[in-house]
């Protein structure tokens, strides 16, 4: 586990439902200098994925988590701001079953929303390279379709084995084969026209 990116301080707002498909605006979620939840905001990375934690500046107690995959549909930024996005969080009820809900985030500098955005898009960026490099492993490990199935023979010389190779033509009066002789033309000559047959 390590850790991404981090910021001591940033703000959740109640995201009313969204308008249009067009995407979400921080200027609906009311006054923004009033939010919902105060706290520290980490970018983990946890083996294969990757989660967005909000917690508790003093004690570490997790306030949401946001599960983040290269897909990235998880997280949104809003239309009119570059300091605030809409987080998909998950949590899990006392019988095991998963509930999301959305919830805005604000920065308080842009240069904090700047490197948040920075380290997840450098997060899918390792994990594609590294999904096309497990591919082309795979590629690479299986057998070509060229190769017969079987058991493989081993044709390589023993020890004090030895091979002749005799060459036609380089042996005492060879004489190479004379190549028939052709038009200077360089095409066939056409047959001769159908003469009388002999009596």
């Amino acid at each position: 586990m390590s850790v991404l990116f981090r910021v001591r301080e940033c703000h959740v707002y109640r995201v009313p439902p969204r308008k249009s498909n067009a995407g979400y605006r921080a200027s609906e979620w009311g006054d923004t200098s009033k939010p919902l939840w105060s706290g520290r905001l980490c970018v983990m990375e946890l083996e294969d994925r990757c989660e967005i934690r909000l917690e508790d500046g003093s004690t570490g107690e997790l306030f949401a988590a946001c599960p983040y995959d290269i897909s990235g549909k998880s997280v949104e930024a809003v239309l009119d701001s570059s300091r605030y996005f809409v987080l998909r969080v998950e949590s899990e009820d006392e019988d095991g079953n998963k509930r999301h809900a959305y919830i805005g985030v604000g920065f308080i500098e842009r240069s904090e929303s700047f490197d948040f955005t920075v380290a997840l898009q450098d997060w899918t960026r390792r994990q594609k390279s590294s999904q096309v490099a497990s591919r082309e492993d795979d590629q690479a490990a299986q057998p070509s379709p060229y190769i017969l199935a079987g058991a493989r023979r081993d044709f390589s010389l023993q020890d004090g084995e030895t091979m002749r190779i005799q060459i036609p033509g380089k042996g005492a009066g060879a004489s190479f084969p004379k190549a028939q002789d052709k038009p200077a033309t360089g095409f066939v000559l056409p047959p001769p026209p159908p003469g009388r047959r002999p009596a």
